[in-house]
């Protein structure tokens, strides 16, 4: 009887922690490209760079700086001018309709991809914690 008990509530730690630990960063910069290419990559291109003057790279942006602006931006879409390695970009970027979990793993993609590198772990909590 002792040995089932402990047999089940080692199953059940380890349910537990399958369930509420987060992704590892690998997994989610994999999740990430899959979004990436399926909403972003028509506007920002597959190396990132944009299309100068009318859509912003993302390669090597100090845009990204501010990753509270940019989960914002890709969240809620984003309208009006920025400024981006120096140049302006006055154009619309729609609300894709993605949810928080595929918005942390685009960032994350975002963020290591094309000469961005970032240590932080961009997660669905902080997702979830950007308001409009």
């Amino acid at each position: 009887m002792k040995f089932f008990i402990i047999c089940y509530s080692f199953i059940l730690l380890k349910i537990s922690y399958l369930l509420f630990s987060e992704k590892p960063l690998e997994e989610s910069i994999l999740d990430g490209k899959e979004v990436y290419n399926d909403f972003c990559i028509q506007c920002h291109l597959g190396d990132g760079k944009g299309v100068k003057g009318i859509y912003p790279p993302l390669a090597n942006s100090d845009y990204l700086i501010d990753i509270n602006k940019t989960i914002h931006s890709i969240k809620y879409g984003l309208k009006g001018p920025i400024i981006v390695n120096g140049e302006k970009y006055n154009s619309i970027m729609l609300n894709q309709g993605l949810d928080d979990e595929e918005i942390s793993d685009v960032v994350n993609y975002i963020l290591n991809s094309w000469g961005n590198s970032s240590d932080e772990i961009i997660t669905e909590e902080i997702v979830a914690s950007i308001k409009k």
